[in-house]
């Protein structure tokens, strides 16, 4: 009952940015935690950075300080601002939204965005 877009993703150098962006749509509780995960080849699916409803961010070790993670409640839409990119980047990165519905929380996933990070 919740869908997700993501956008964004692309080919960066080494140093440069990219922002990626995923809007969700549907039957949205008013408590939820959205977030991008990413999944690199040979490697287990890891957080990258998450938000709350009520605007409460959440990074990765390996994210902090170059990511930014932020939330545009009149648009249900999130945004991770990276910046600082580095070939280890380089992976699909997957939108996630976690909505509650009583008794637990209810999981949608993006499609998936590939990043990457190559000169």
């Amino acid at each position: 009952q919740v869908q997700l877009v993501e956008s964004g993703g692309g080919l960066v150098q080494p140093g440069g940015s990219l922002r990626l962006s995923c809007a969700a749509s549907g039957s949205i509780s008013s408590i939820y935690v959205m977030g991008w995960y990413r999944q690199a080849p040979g490697n287990e699916r890891g957080l990258v950075a998450s938000i709350t409803s009520n605007s409460r961010p959440n990074y990765a070790d390996s994210a902090k300080g170059r990511f930014t993670i932020s939330r545009d409640n009149a648009k249900n839409t999130i945004s991770l601002q990276m910046s600082g990119l580095k070939p280890e980047d380089t992976a699909v990165y997957y939108c996630n939204f976690r909505n509650w519905v009583e008794p637990g929380w209810s999981i949608t996933w993006g499609q998936g965005t590939q990043v990457t990070v190559s000169s």
